[in-house]
């Protein structure tokens, strides 16, 4: 039986003035089939590369979220025990599962078409809107938080990860909430930053991104050091483009210290004789 249906994409969109997005996942609904679907990616490494910084542990449950949310709605429908309007927009029934707002993960208005079978239908419009820009060797690749991980490891052994705290640094015309930081005397804060990209306009371009993001904080009325614990390319080919992306990071204005991986021990015996001094003479 041929019906129609409507589709959304969801988009996760980094800055509502500029419009920049990447597609994280897509509802394909049609009512004459009883059928309502979602499939998301969990893959949050090309939203990383393009803007920066994403949390990979929030990203991935609201993605969960959304899809078990909506495919739950398409258990009901199956079982009879929930009936959707065939009039019923999409919109509608996206809405109160993601209601409308300015939150970086929105839907967008997707289309309408004719399906005999709308899960392959949905396969075909995913692979054609998300998981066609995926680069296929992401999985391969690192983002901050597998960068992160080389770090935390010698940390978790030393007991110094309960110490460190979210803290939001304003500036004049910018914040930015750092995850990893503490007080002693003036604020440390550690931010893994990996290189591991795909190629070497990539690697060049998130490094001017936080000599940028460095350059906007440098006037806050707060004294700060940033750490930046760098995760470097696994392609060889990437070497010069990550050499050139140290030289332009040397460049931030204020204090700041790059960590290379193969000194995450040394990095986390010297956080550890910092923290016992300032333990020592203040107390916890």
């Amino acid at each position: 039986m041929k019906g129609k249906y409507h589709f959304s994409v969801l988009r996760y969109v980094f800055d509502p003035l500029t419009q920049e997005f990447v597609n994280v996942g897509l509802v394909l609904y049609a009512p004459q089939h009883g059928f309502i679907q979602a499939m998301c990616t969990s893959h949050y490494s090309r939203v990383s590369r393009m803007f920066s910084r994403v949390d990979g542990t929030s990203f991935r449950s609201v993605m969960r979220f959304i899809q078990d949310s909506i495919n739950a709605l398409n258990r009901k429908m199956d079982k009879g025990a929930l009936f959707l309007n065939s009039e019923e927009k999409l919109t509608t029934i996206l809405g109160r599962i993601l209601p409308e707002d300015d939150s970086a993960i929105r839907f967008q208005s997707g289309g309408v078409g004719i399906t005999e079978d709308p899960a392959r239908t949905l396969l075909m419009l995913f692979e054609r809107y998300v998981s066609k820009y995926e680069n296929p060797s992401d999985g391969v690749r690192r983002d901050d938080e597998d960068v992160w991980r080389v770090f935390r490891e010698p940390l978790e052994k030393k007991n110094i990860l309960s110490h460190l705290a979210p803290k939001k640094i304003v500036a004049k015309n910018y914040e930015y909430e750092f995850q990893k930081a503490w007080k002693n005397g003036i604020y440390h804060m550690y931010e893994p930053v990996s290189f591991d990209l795909a190629d070497s306009s990539s690697i060049l371009d998130k490094a001017n991104r936080w000599l940028g993001r460095a350059t906007s904080l440098a006037d806050s009325s707060e004294s700060f050091k940033l750490f930046l614990l760098l995760g470097g390319p696994q392609d060889a080919k990437l070497t010069e483009a990550f050499r050139k992306a140290n030289n332009i990071l040397r460049t931030m204005p204020g204090e700041f210290e790059l960590i290379g991986e193969r000194d995450a021990e040394r990095f986390s015996d010297d956080i550890e004789a910092e923290l016992k001094q300032h333990l020592s003479e203040h107390g916890p």
